[in-house]
């Protein structure tokens, strides 16, 4: 037998081992033993993780898992779910949308509001990155994006689309947002803070892409350019200028439109940076926020970056953004 058989065989015999465990295991959860199975799941992830045998610890736990989702115990099925990450950190797996999607299952099916699944959510973003301090993998951020999208959960979607790079998505999620909690004042405002923010961080193409969905998509945005509201005129005539990169432009532009700029005092803000970006416009001494929200806005601030403007959130914060 050749060793690439050998291999094949031992592959085979490896899930059938796993197959009749969890069969084991599955009788003990149906029956209601939830506890006993649980801590029998954690001895087999123990041994496999020394033998080595990282995929089939990796399986047993997420399918284990979802077994414990199936029957609503919580606690066990975010236990095994942290252990489906503690494979991937120690065997040091390559990302794959494999089990990016993987991740994100999970993390649909855990409690909205349990502490549990902020750790998680945490702790899969910096897996995804190699442990760097970059914010996560955008795939992996656009699909918690549209699992928070339908939780209706708009402000943390929101805050994963912005480090996605799926502009249409969040256009799309922004108008039901708009339409179901905004007042018809403020549709403007949902998407020129959106584009502000992709410019923050450097993602020119998914800023145009929901600027152009957003007000294609809105039943109460009249079609444009021109539009009828000056905030929006502003951002289109803002992207068309950054395609441009001149300096004078932009200044004009931000001078002409401050009525619009001052109705949130955000976007002067975010204004600063995109000069810094993409029209030369040199750093001024800005202040560093403090707190939760000022995390976040000296990461679309630039605040402490070197390449790409974008620091990590504390793992223990919310992942919220306003």
């Amino acid at each position: 037998m050749s060793e690439q058989e050998s291999l094949r065989c031992s592959s085979a015999r490896n899930r059938g081992g796993v197959q009749r465990v969890e069969g084991k295991l599955r009788a003990s959860v149906e029956k209601g033993d939830y506890y006993e199975a649980h801590q029998m799941y954690r001895t087999l992830f123990f041994r496999y993780m020394s033998q080595g045998k990282h995929a089939e610890a990796r399986e047993l736990m997420y399918n284990g898992a979802l077994l414990f989702f199936s029957y609503n115990q919580q606690n066990s099925a975010a236990d095994l779910s942290m252990l489906v990450l503690e494979v991937l950190e120690k065997s040091e797996t390559k990302v794959e949308d494999e089990i990016l999607e993987c991740l994100a299952k999970l993390f649909s099916q855990m409690d909205q509001n349990s502490p549990e699944r902020v750790a998680f959510v945490s702790r899969a973003l910096k897996w995804s990155t190699g442990g760097s301090g970059k914010l996560g993998h955008p795939k992996l951020h656009q699909l918690l994006a549209v699992t928070l999208w339908k939780e209706q959960n708009y402000s943390e979607s929101r805050y994963h689309f912005l480090h996605s790079s799926d502009g249409e998505g969040c256009a799309h999620m922004l108008v039901e947002y708009s339409a179901s909690r905004g007042f018809r004042s403020e549709v403007d405002m949902f998407v020129a803070q959106a584009v502000l923010q992709f410019l923050c961080l450097k993602n020119k193409n998914s800023a145009s892409v929901v600027f152009s969905t957003y007000t294609e998509k809105h039943p109460s945005i009249e079609r444009g350019p021109p539009f009828v509201q000056p905030l929006l005129n502003f951002i289109w005539f803002l992207l068309l200028a950054v395609d441009g990169g001149k300096l004078t432009v932009f200044t004009v532009l931000c001078e002409q439109y401050q009525p619009s700029l001052k109705r949130d005092p955000m976007y002067n803000e975010y204004l600063d940076r995109i000069g810094q970006l993409f029209f030369g416009v040199p750093p001024k001494q800005s202040p560093s926020y403090g707190g939760l929200l000022g995390n976040l806005l000296n990461s679309l601030m630039g605040s402490g970056e070197e390449d790409d403007g974008t620091e990590e959130p504390p793992e223990d914060s919310p992942i919220e953004l306003d």
